[in-house]
């Protein structure tokens, strides 16, 4: 049962996926506004605030060490996972893309200036929360700082993104809820009404996709549980995998129809929020001690992203095959769990 029920929450997040980037797509093509913006800020905020809800909820409720863990774990768990996990799919969706033909070339559509800014933006966040909390060990003078910081630095990521050159979004399909209104005769041609319907779509998509996301890790963790696999290594290694679907899944739909600057800016844009508010709030609130597994999880993110940074810069492009790495680093990093664990 809990196979099928499994089977059943992907099954709705790939719809929801498919709604919510059909109803993000529409609501920028209305207001022209630019892939970075669609890509970067707008999708990329929209799907990271559920997962960012975890680590608040794990610090302010569940107060004392063992939430402060949790909330830590979840902040740096993000990053990790958009970084890896999040960015190999992309690039399987641009192979699998090429070998149905729905491509010409194996490549990358960027517009490189546009992910220089990001990844450039979210090493310098990172590096400042990751770094120099270990360099000045029980400074919570320092945490205040770093934290404003960061909350300046993301303000600062969206204007230059706002500011950007970049090309509008161009919806190839018609948004699906006014298609459920054509039968009915209603004005869809009017522009209040589709920009009224693409954001509670997008509203609509967002919430049963966390829903879906939800039930998968629940009959997750109960077929971990029958199968004999470690709580912990669950936690570590299965679970983040499912809170980070609603992005992998936007991305992934996108990088299959040829929209890479959309399915690439879902991902390093919210790499970027997560680099800034939610840890803002673990330097914050918590002792902010990173070390072990969680250390070596903030080193793989900013490694990749420190590759892609100067491949771009040199090369202005991002080869498919590039992205194999990201993979590549979460087996690396099951590796260290395992082994931690054994």
């Amino acid at each position: 049962m809990e196979l099928i029920l499994l089977f059943v929450s992907l099954g709705i997040i790939l719809i929801c996926a498919e709604l919510f980037t059909n109803g993000i797509e529409v609501f920028g093509e209305k207001f022209s506004l630019s892939q970075a913006v669609v890509g970067s800020i707008l999708a990329a905020v929209g799907t990271a605030l559920p997962e960012t809800i975890i680590p608040l909820v794990a610090i302010f409720l569940y107060k004392g060490e063992s939430g402060a863990h949790i909330g830590v774990g979840a902040i740096l768990g993000a990053p990790f996972m958009l970084s890896t996990m999040g960015l190999f799919l992309i690039g399987l969706g641009v192979f699998i893309s090429y070998f149905l033909k729905k491509r010409k070339k194996l490549e990358i559509h960027l517009e490189p200036q546009i992910f220089i800014k990001d990844f450039s933006f979210f090493i310098l966040s990172y590096s400042l929360a990751i770094f120099l909390p270990l360099i000045f060990p029980n400074t919570r003078l320092l945490h205040y700082f770093i934290a404003v910081l960061l909350l300046l630095n993301y303000i600062l990521y969206l204007f230059f993104t706002f500011k950007a050159e970049s090309s509008e979004v161009e919806s190839s399909k018609e948004l699906y809820f006014l298609k459920l209104l054509n039968p009915l005769k209603f004005n869809t041609d009017n522009k209040f009404v589709s920009v009224f319907l693409s954001v509670f779509q997008v509203i609509f998509a967002l919430f049963v996709m966390i829903k879906g996301a939800h039930l998968f890790v629940e009959n997750l963790e109960i077929l971990a549980k029958t199968w004999g696999i470690d709580p912990l290594l669950f936690s570590l290694i299965l679970a983040p995998v499912a809170t980070e679907l609603p992005e992998k899944s936007n991305s992934l739909l996108w990088s299959l129809r040829e929209k890479d600057i959309l399915a690439l800016g879902n991902m390093t844009g919210a790499m970027v929020f997560q680099s800034t508010f939610p840890v803002s709030i673990g330097l914050l609130f918590t002792s902010w001690e990173i070390k072990g597994l969680a250390l070596i999880s903030a080193l793989i993110a900013l490694s990749l992203s420190i590759v892609y940074l100067i491949f771009l810069k040199i090369f202005k492009k991002l080869p498919p095959h590039l992205l194999i790495l990201s993979g590549l680093a979460y087996l690396i990093y099951i590796y260290f769990v395992i082994k931690t664990f054994s």
